[in-house]
């Protein structure tokens, strides 16, 4: 097995950029959703209710982020403000910090809705959920989890149930595994090794609308797939429809494009577990 992609999402739920390598740290791959579209009122923005947001895209740079829609491009750095708070679901994250009315006014106009852009510094916390990860393991503002995991084998099994194949830039992974595997055997994988880092996978990922969206426009050129078919191949003994795996960092390093998936450990398909639900992680 190899890594066949590696995917950072500098901003939540923009576009994101695909890496030939990538810094792991704790919080994920580095720079990936540190930063996050926000309403006035501190709630954090995705592409459920904002498809729109499918339009821009970001790329983490040395001084900050570069942010693109229709031609145009806004550099923003890093910010040096006082700390704000802002929500994603019912967690409340303290310690983010406001980019600026500049970039406020670029995203409010692509958007055509008021927004603003934060940014989670290192010195932020935020933990994983100890039921899953156990203590002493955070994330930056992705929904619950710092990284992503599909497999190719997977999607080619769910694409041979429709009628429109879909690719997986849909499900927003930020490492995709190619090879002559099984699909869904990421279900029973515990830990893996790529390159020089080490992952736990901790709970199965649980998909919703944001999955029926062209990842170009954000339109729904078939608005019940692909949850439909996934929904009737592919759910935890929950009901919840799957696609992918949340991880948490064991050991920090780097990967690289290519580089050999080790399983280290497995056990029985985590979709048969009865844990209770927490968010995904987009």
């Amino acid at each position: 097995m190899r890594l066949a992609r590696i995917t950072t999402y500098p901003i939540k739920s923009l576009t994101g950029a695909d890496l030939a390598a990538a810094k792991v740290h704790g919080f994920g791959l580095d720079g990936d959703r540190r930063w996050a579209v926000v309403y006035p009122n501190g709630t954090v923005a995705t592409r459920r209710d904002l498809p729109q947001m499918a339009l821009l895209s970001a790329v983490a740079a040395p001084y900050g982020v570069s942010i693109s829609f229709e031609g145009s491009r806004l550099e923003v750095p890093f910010p040096t403000g006082a700390p704000v708070s802002v929500k994603v679901f019912s967690t409340v994250i303290d310690g983010v910090e406001d980019a600026g009315n500049y970039a406020s006014h670029f995203l409010s106009s692509a958007l055509e809705t008021e927004v603003r852009l934060v940014y989670f510094p290192i010195e932020a916390q935020r933990p994983v959920d100890p039921a899953y990860a156990g203590e002493g393991h955070f994330t930056a503002l992705a929904d619950g989890f710092p990284l992503l995991l599909t497999t190719q084998a997977s999607l080619a099994e769910l694409n041979a149930e429709l009628e429109h194949p879909v690719e997986m830039r849909r499900f927003r992974p930020n490492i995709v595994v190619s090879g002559d595997i099984d699909p869904w055997i990421e279900d029973t994988w515990r830990r893996i090794r790529i390159g020089t880092s080490v992952f736990r996978v901790v709970k199965p990922c649980e998909r919703c609308v944001m999955v029926t969206q062209d990842p170009n426009t954000g339109e729904r050129p078939h608005p019940r797939e692909p949850l439909a078919t996934l929904g009737r191949i592919h759910r935890a003994i929950t009901g919840k429809i799957i696609f992918g795996q949340n991880l948490i960092v064991e050991e920090q390093g780097a990967i690289v494009l290519g580089d050999e998936v080790e399983v280290l450990e497995t056990g029985p398909s985590n979709l048969l577990s009865p844990k209770r639900s927490t968010p995904r992680s987009f």
